[in-house]
């Protein structure tokens, strides 16, 4: 089977996630004590509240750790992806089970990230809402009728799939942008709630502090993929090593293309797929964008142990042994 692995982002955090895991699995015990990080990983992890996990700078390595952990399982397993997408922090997750991260230089990266986008975010009066309905051009035009000197800015943050934009910017052009929308045709939209004006130019000096974080790592973070692995900032696949850094760098602080991301996967022949972490958020962004294309695919996703033994028993790879079982 020639699973794609998909990665979500921020958001589909959960607290307690990883325990069940942690418990169950050895060989996940040891690759997640052994990740370095800036503050007690697995505390916050297991432990932390919904609202601490929803602290970027908390978020962002929390998510990579579990994400790397179940994908070290799956290898463990003889279960390794045919090629690899993300939505924004997720995209970092693809790009190291594509190779292009050590567990270590994840976990760096990552919380050099949260870091930089919460500080980013600092004194900043700004909203996420998720429009439901419109396509992105109309959406599009809306973001800019609303961006004025007296409402603010306004932009789509993540192209995510047929139907759903997400708009992001100053409140009031937000607000604009919405009651615009709403008066053209039926439009639904949803606040989210998150922590800063993520993928938008408010995030330009997390860009630069991560512009110098991967100058002072040298040239070879991250590597060069092993598999196709998707680049939000582009829509397309990742090139040549020497675009890595540069297009994450464009990613915090440029509009997510997640559709076109997965257009890209499905025009490529991929067809089954395989969501790496807490909820079902790719999964729901893949089929919309599938039925869209009139492509017929196959979804599942590992987010629990449970899950991960239910899909193994499956006979997806080779069963992982619990503690106190043999090989």
């Amino acid at each position: 089977m020639s699973w794609v692995f998909l990665y979500p982002g921020q958001g589909s955090q959960r607290a307690g996630m990883g325990a069940d895991f942690y418990e169950e699995f050895p060989e996940y015990r040891l690759f997640l004590d052994a990740l370095p990080a800036p503050f007690d990983l697995k505390g916050m992890m297991h432990e932390g509240t919904e609202e601490q996990l929803a602290r970027t700078e908390y978020t962002q390595p929390c998510m990579a750790a579990l994400a790397a952990g179940i994908t070290h399982l799956l290898a463990g397993a003889c279960v390794v992806p045919a090629a690899a997408a993300g939505l924004s922090l997720g995209e970092y997750c693809a790009l190291y089970a594509g190779g292009c991260f050590t567990p270590d230089e994840l976990l760096t990266v990552t919380s050099f990230r949260g870091r930089a986008m919460a500080e980013a975010a600092e004194g900043l009066s700004c909203c996420m809402s998720a429009v439901i309905g419109p396509d992105s051009d109309a959406v599009d035009a809306a973001c800019r009728q609303a961006s004025r000197p007296d409402t603010g800015f306004v932009a789509a943050a993540n192209y995510n799939c047929p139907g759903q934009t997400v708009i992001c910017g100053d409140e009031r052009a937000v607000e604009e942008a919405e009651a615009i929308l709403k008066e053209q045709k039926a439009v639904r939209t949803v606040r989210l709630k998150v922590s800063g004006p993520f993928h938008t130019p408010f995030m330009k000096p997390a860009a630069e502090k991560l512009e110098g974080l991967f100058r002072s790592l040298g040239p070879f973070v991250p590597a060069e993929p092993k598999i196709p692995v998707t680049a939000n900032a582009t829509g397309g696949f990742y090139p040549a090593t020497a675009e890595i850094a540069g297009l994450l760098t464009r990613q915090v602080q440029e509009s997510v293309r997640l559709e076109q991301n997965l257009r890209a996967l499905l025009t490529a022949g991929y067809r089954d797929f395989l969501e790496i972490g807490p909820g079902n958020t790719m999964r729901g962004f893949l089929k919309k964008t599938a039925r869209a294309m009139g492509i017929p695919v196959r979804a599942e996703g590992i987010g629990t142990a449970a899950e991960l033994r239910d899909f193994l028993q499956r006979g997806n790879g080779i069963p992982v042994p619990a503690e106190g079982q043999e090989a």
